[in-house]
């Protein structure tokens, strides 16, 4: 028995619209607009909840260490915390907007993940992103490749990967999906990458990387597959796969303009995966803007305890006349897709990232989870636990000129300490 297990990054307590992801369309549109990172933290809890209403398993990964002074300190950078921060902004305020970004939210990115099925050795592997491509994103590694090793520290059943070097750009599992009969049958990964044009926005993951990957992982030849994001999709603002494509078990939910090459690119899923189910967003229908503004590919698709298959969708799809007209008159109980469900997540989401974003899915069987260090998996209690914490720690706003507070500073300090102790982790693990 094998079940997916959805890791969601709790949204932190420095979160703030300073726009520093290029080519991300939502978080450049809402760039200097004033934050709500207890509303947002709150909404992220609501999500994790609707999961485990659903009858799914739910994991954590916690907020890093922000600001965070020690990159500064090897950029020369010397004294205390506050000096450091301090002197930084004193110097070159964009670099203390670095280190003060949220952005380890967005779990999709902190690793890509084999699931046990498909690899040689039979263990579940994570290889952790480095994010190279973006300056605020490229310190994350470190921090997320101790939390990985402590949640999933059995290396009988799992092994967590370093990130590969920074010259071959690896966003992690927002580039990768997978398809297989059901989660425990040996699937196909399919690693997708971008060709910078020469258009508006650069491509963010390299096809040397998802290679790395698969050989790192233990991928067969059959079990894996490397192609290639379209053009016009990353020109749209879809800076990741995840914003033009998903797939859970059988299913893959996609836009017609997600690939380059797209009825090659489908054909060979159908040859490698005979019983999968394509369900295609025609661009008469849903136009690659539409696709971005509400994040319909950027929802979850899961499989619910009794074997029906749910997309959790932000309300933002609702909103599009377009995507949610196409969705109720063409997919809802005309495909294998049974139903819809919506999560408001707007304060992250117009950070430029949706319900999948928040979300690293790893999947395993029964004595894997049992394996998990069991701080990182959430019930009912631990969500009381956690909105306890927010509520009397999480500032309420953060506008761009708070980012050179350092009551700020230590109140984003703060924050994360009392998460720590609620959830007993010890000073020193994190």
């Amino acid at each position: 028995m094998v079940r997916e297990v959805n890791f969601d990054g709790l949204v932190g307590p420095s979160h703030n619209y300073a726009g520093l992801s290029f080519g991300n369309v939502a978080s450049a549109q809402n760039a200097g607009a004033v934050s709500n990172p207890r509303k947002a933290a709150l909404q992220g809890i609501g999500k994790m909840r609707r999961m485990l209403g659903l009858g799914l398993a739910q994991g954590l990964l916690l907020p890093h260490d922000r600001p965070f002074a020690p990159w500064l300190r090897e950029l020369g950078f010397a004294g205390s915390d506050d000096e450091v921060c301090a002197a930084a902004w004193a110097s070159d305020p964009p670099l203390l907007t670095n280190v003060f970004s949220a952005s380890p939210m967005w779990t999709a990115n902190a690793a890509t993940v084999s699931p046990a099925p498909d690899t040689r050795d039979g263990r579940c592997h994570l290889t952790v992103a480095n994010l190279s491509s973006m300056l605020h994103r490229s310190i994350e590694a470190q921090q997320a490749v101790r939390q990985l090793r402590l949640a999933f520290r059995d290396k009988r059943l799992f092994a967590v990967h370093d990130a590969l070097p920074a010259k071959l750009t690896d966003e992690g599992a927002a580039n990768a999906m997978r398809l297989a009969a059901s989660h425990g049958d040996r699937g196909l990964e399919i690693f997708v990458f971008g060709v910078s044009s020469g258009g508006r926005f650069p491509a963010r993951q390299s096809r040397l990387a998802g290679e790395a990957v698969a050989r790192r992982h233990g991928l067969t030849a059959e079990g894996q597959l490397h192609v290639q994001q379209s053009a016009a999709a990353i020109e749209a603002g879809a800076f990741h796969n995840d914003v033009v494509a998903v797939a859970n078990e059988n299913v893959l939910l996609a836009h017609q303009q997600a690939f380059e090459d797209h009825g090659e690119v489908l054909d060979l899923v159908r040859k490698r995966v005979p019983s999968v189910e394509i369900i295609e967003a025609p661009s008469d229908r849903v136009s690659l803007a539409d696709a971005v503004s509400s994040y319909l590919f950027n929802s979850q698709l899961v499989t619910l305890p009794d074997g029906a298959i749910a997309l959790i969708v932000p309300g933002e799809c609702r909103e599009n006349p377009a995507v949610w007209q196409w969705l109720n008159e063409c997919v809802v109980g005309r495909t294998a897709i049974a139903r819809v469900e919506i999560v408001e997540v707007r304060e992250s989401m117009r950070n430029g990232g949706g319900p999948a974003c928040l979300r690293l899915r790893v999947a395993m069987s029964e004595d894997a989870i049992i394996a998990v260090d069991q701080r990182f998996l959430v019930d009912e209690s631990a969500c009381d636990r956690l909105e306890r914490v927010i509520e009397a720690h999480w500032p309420e706003r953060i506008a761009a000129s708070d980012l050179a507070n350092a009551e700020i500073w230590a109140a984003c300090r703060a924050a994360r300490g009392a998460l720590l102790e609620t959830l007993g982790f010890r000073a020193g693990e994190l």
